[in-house]
């Protein structure tokens, strides 16, 4: 047993991710992340396919597109569409990162050929290739383990297997959302900050995960990311912070009147 940055205690896991996705699960019905074996059955997409299969791809963005003509009763842009299929893609996958580091401090290893989706069902499958995680872990001596020094160190480990994972998923959209690689970053930049903040907050943890992803995400010097976290407080009856994207959504396109209070353009005018 160990003491955890939350000073709960924790047991030695045979699966050291899944406390961090059943506590998510609860927490967020609509997205359910397990680990295991992937598979490719109906519904299921490997994310190895997604970037290296152009036909998947345009399955996946014409399935949001077809979500678009329902939800709003119009054609979505072709480029909106795509948008809108990247970031519902890069929104709960980086979560399967950032959570496990936030709630256990472990950090998952998961290049694109270790990760499958079900976007109809709200599901992923992860086979996590070795995760890094502090001396005090019970887990430091299991195999496929790597041990850092120190938060720093493991915040580091995080940032890179983002990267290593959205590097390819970012390329493989660029010319189906037609947006250069520092908007796509920035796409990926507001997901990792707004998926933990979203779930730190249901997990009733809002203002240690914003803390926390500020830390991960200061600012521009994060490269490939973009920007920062760069909350600041509100006075509302419903929020207590807020913060402007580093991008646009691109929701204004099709409800114009309904822009996001977080949006740059908002911010900018």
């Amino acid at each position: 047993m160990t003491v955890s940055s939350t000073g709960s205690r924790r047991p030695v896991s045979t699966a050291p991710l899944h406390g961090s996705y059943a506590r998510q699960h609860a927490a967020f019905p609509s997205l359910r992340i397990r680990t295991g074996p992937l598979h490719s059955g109906p519904g299921w997409v490997g994310a190895a396919a997604l970037v290296r299969d152009a036909s998947v791809l345009r399955e996946m963005v014409a399935f949001d597109a077809g979500l678009g003509l329902a939800e709003y009763g119009e054609p979505l842009r072709p480029d909106v569409a795509a948008g809108f299929s990247l970031h519902r893609y890069v929104w709960p996958v980086t979560l399967a990162f950032t959570l496990p580091w936030f709630l256990e401090r472990r950090v998952p290893r998961l290049p694109v050929d270790r990760v499958a989706i079900n976007r109809a069902a709200g599901e992923l499958l992860v086979r996590p290739a070795g995760f890094a995680c502090l001396p005090d872990d019970p887990a430091a001596g299991a195999p496929g383990t790597r041990v850092v020094p120190d938060e720093p160190a493991l915040r580091a480990e995080l940032l890179a297997a983002l990267t290593e994972h959205l590097t390819p998923v970012l390329a493989a959209f660029r010319p189906l959302v037609r947006r250069g690689p520092r908007t796509l970053w920035g796409i990926a930049t507001d997901d990792v900050i707004e998926g933990l903040w979203f779930l730190g907050g249901l997990l009733g943890e809002e203002e240690r995960a914003a803390a926390e992803v500020s830390e991960l995400l200061p600012g521009p010097s994060d490269a490939p990311f973009v920007g920062g976290a760069d909350f600041r407080p509100v006075e509302s009856a419903t929020a207590t912070r807020t913060r402007t994207r580093v991008s646009c959504c691109l929701f204004y396109t099709v409800r114009p009147e309904e822009v996001c209070p977080t949006c740059p353009r908002v911010c900018s005018e």
